[in-house]
């Protein structure tokens, strides 16, 4: 994923793409439920086949209702809105000589015949203005497997509705793949470019992927049912095979990534010397080589991409001059391996993607053989194609990672950790990201969203479309930006609202309230489940489910765990259809509370030993006294330690509490003394493990100590508190 982009560019105006209707119109209106003339070499190809719509008024109106053959008994009709379509599915390449449409008294005033070969990309064979119902027998010229009525304005306040939409032509004698063949060329001129493939146009729609190359043919299949074109990887090696294969099947192309150190932006990868490390460039220019080679001619090869974020990441390496210096010769070295592809395989472009628009210089100076270049970005997606403009560059670009905002872009909430957008807020990041790319015609060529991934953990949740299999809103978001609508499908649940009680104040082992609401767009029963992330209270990023229980009306009852810190809950509603809604909030854990007064409070407090300087340290005994979770003392990394506060006079002790660092004591005692000079112990253990230790006690002493004998850890021992109470 992208590091914080570093662009200050102001957003751009928002442009979205144009209806241009040529002048020339050629329409004319039958009666409806005669039969057209067909010419005598003409077939009907239509009839029986597959066909969708971008929405369907209701459930009798489906659109296979407009190719059964009933010209006045049945039909199709979508929702009461403009920029509606119906197409159809010949099921092979044919040839193309006239489409019938049969009009209810909803029809289309404007509107264009569409053909594709894949069902992404569309050509126009013919516009209509000026439209009047009845029947429109229209001739066309062309070929394609797909034909599509893309509706620009209707008659009246009603949708579009079809009593027949019939498709006459003949056979095309292949079927060719869905996915069109032939050499990939990024063709055109300054600001009106395109990408091709085998000569016809084609926009990246695709997703990164995330499950293992032999997981193709279980997956890839939902990847184009979303209406994907394009699936990106990261690495390319002999496992790419098997994913390879699998995409070629299901008419997908694959944008074949290698990785370069330190890829993944700040703190991700290795640090190498682009200056000195000829080794490094050399092994690295040797081995992409030997993948070229073995996949240039493989048919679902779309292009490749060098390197992943590491013109930003170099900064975590380096800094001033010397990263200067690196960041142009690691841009240099992208070009070598450009121009290296480029003898082996000319037929496929060559791109280098960095998280952030300021290492576009770089390439501009460093890198001319790039073919295009590529960009991850999500929350500043839209400025991209300013920064593109105002950069004055001369080659275009796809984005090959976008989505909602991630964790580094979002603010933090009232627990001092990111913010996580909701399921609805995150399916409309990938709207507004698909639209930013779109607003840049001729420039921006398409993008692979990011991520089909199947991960159920702290990130899968933040971003994946399909966590554990199941299907997000942003899933339906993705496949409504690329094939223009979800009609027909069962859809994910919806969760809002949601709410942890108390969310900063938490006693670990007690339960605490969440509150969420649920809606099903489809009416299915739900089935609920929650989950736990130790990602900010320890680094765990799995998701565990919680001990909960419903209380009813969307409320549960969910035991906090026994460690302290910040804890993200996740709220998940399943439809029984495959979908699921998840939402998140934060819960800070805190120490059960201890009735009665702390009598170590800012207490004198000595230790056997402390950390000068170490992480957050200097980590002195009195820090465990100081009433504050934050701060802790920390002891020398061996056996055995001790820590002791006087109370100041013999007071009567009843309990004590314990809270620890993760550097715990699995075996200890608790000592008491009048004089610290002769103790008595009170308790013990060899069983410690961790967290919060509540340890009632019957004694009565001014001194407490701590004689701490075995390490949980390979640490020493940490406490954040040592509270006495009398």
């Amino acid at each position: 994923m992208s590091g914080p982009p570093a662009t200050t560019a102001p957003v751009p105006r928002r442009v979205g793409p144009s209806l241009l209707a040529p002048a020339i119109l050629l329409a004319s209106s039958l009666t409806v439920g005669l039969a057209p003339n067909a010419h005598a070499a003409d077939t009907l190809l239509s009839q029986g086949k597959t066909a969708t719509a971008s929405s369907q008024e209701g459930a009798g109106y489906s659109a296979a209702a407009a190719v059964d053959g009933d010209p006045t008994g049945t039909r199709w009709a979508s929702q009461w809105s403009d920029q509606q379509w119906f197409q159809v599915d010949l099921g092979r390449q044919s040839n193309l000589g006239r489409v019938v449409l049969t009009w209810e008294s909803a029809y289309g005033k404007a509107y264009e015949i569409q053909a594709s070969d894949n069902g992404t990309d569309w050509r126009t064979l013919k516009t209509v203005t000026g439209g009047d119902g009845g029947t429109d027998d229209l001739t066309v010229s062309g070929t394609g497997r797909y034909v599509r009525m893309q509706g620009l304005a209707r008659s009246g306040g009603y949708g579009y509705s079809l009593w027949e939409f019939q498709v006459y032509g003949s056979d095309g004698g292949t079927n060719p793949p869905q996915a069109p063949g032939g050499a990939v060329k990024v063709e055109g001129t300054q600001g009106d470019w395109r990408l091709t493939v085998g000569g016809q146009p084609y926009t990246v729609k695709g997703v990164t992927w995330g499950p293992a190359a032999s997981d193709g043919p279980k997956y890839l299949p939902d990847v184009k049912a979303m209406g994907a074109n394009t699936i990106r990887t990261w690495g390319t090696d002999a496992s790419s095979k098997a994913l390879l294969d699998s995409a070629a099947a299901n008419g997908i192309r694959v944008i074949n990534g290698f990785w370069l150190q330190p890829g993944g932006g700040p703190g991700a990868g290795g640090c190498v010397d682009y200056v000195t490390d000829t080794t490094y460039k050399q092994n690295s220019l040797t081995e992409f080589a030997k993948w070229v080679e073995a996949y240039k001619s493989h048919p679902a090869t779309l292009m490749w991409n060098v390197g992943n974020e590491s013109v930003l990441g170099l900064q975590n390496c380096y800094g001033g001059s010397e990263l200067e210096a690196q960041r142009n010769a690691y841009t240099g070295f992208v070009n070598d391996v450009a121009r290296k592809i480029h003898g082996i395989d000319p037929d496929h472009p060559v791109t280098s993607t960095d998280a952030w628009t300021g290492a576009w210089p770089y390439y501009k100076r460093n890198a001319p053989d790039l073919d295009l270049y590529a960009m991850n970005s999500y929350n500043s997606v839209c400025k991209v194609r300013q920064d593109w403009i105002d950069g004055g560059y001369t080659k275009p670009y796809i984005i090959t990672e976008t989505g909602p905002a991630g964790e580094w872009e979002v603010p933090d909430d009232a627990n001092g950790i990111p913010d996580e957008p909701t399921d609805v807020q995150k399916a409309d990041g990938y709207t507004k990201a698909w639209n930013c790319v779109t607003s840049h015609p001729g420039v921006a060529l398409g993008a692979t969203l990011f991520h089909y991934g199947t991960e159920h953990d702290f990130g899968g949740i933040w971003f994946n479309l399909v966590p554990d299999g199941l299907k997000r809103l942003s899933y339906y978001a993705v496949k409504k930006a690329y094939t223009g609508s979800t009609a027909g499908d069962n859809t994910a649940p919806v969760v809002s609202g949601m709410s942890v009680t108390p969310a900063s104040s938490a006693p670990a082992g007690a339960e605490f309230t969440v509150h969420a609401e649920f809606r099903d767009p489809d009416g299915d029963p739900l089935t609920y489940k929650v989950f736990l992330s130790g990602n900010y209270a320890g680094g765990d990023k799995r998701l565990v489910e919680a001990e909960w229980r419903s209380t009813g009306n969307g409320n549960f009852a969910v035991t906090a765990p026994q460690r302290l810190g910040v804890w993200k809950v996740y709220v998940q509603a399943e439809d029984g259809h495959g979908n699921a809604g998840i939402e998140t909030k934060s819960v800070r854990v805190v120490a059960p509370p201890v009735t009665g007064t702390n009598l170590a409070l800012n207490r004198p407090v000595t230790a056997s030993s402390f950390q000068q300087s170490y992480g957050d340290c200097p980590c002195p005994p009195a820090l465990a006294v100081d009433g504050r979770t934050e701060t802790r003392w920390a002891g020398d990394w061996s056996d055995p330690q001790w820590i002791q506060v006087d109370l100041g006079a013999s007071r009567t002790l009843r309990k004590l509490q314990l809270v620890w660092d993760p550097a715990y004591a699995k075996s200890y005692e608790v000592r008491v003394s009048d004089d610290g000079g002769n103790w008595s112990p009170v308790y013990s253990t060899t069983a410690g493990d961790g967290d919060v230790d509540t340890i009632d006690v019957a004694a009565t002493a001014r001194y407490v100590r701590l004689h701490l004998t075995a390490r949980g850890t390979s640490w020493g021992y940490s406490l954040h508190e040592l509270g006495v109470y009398g």
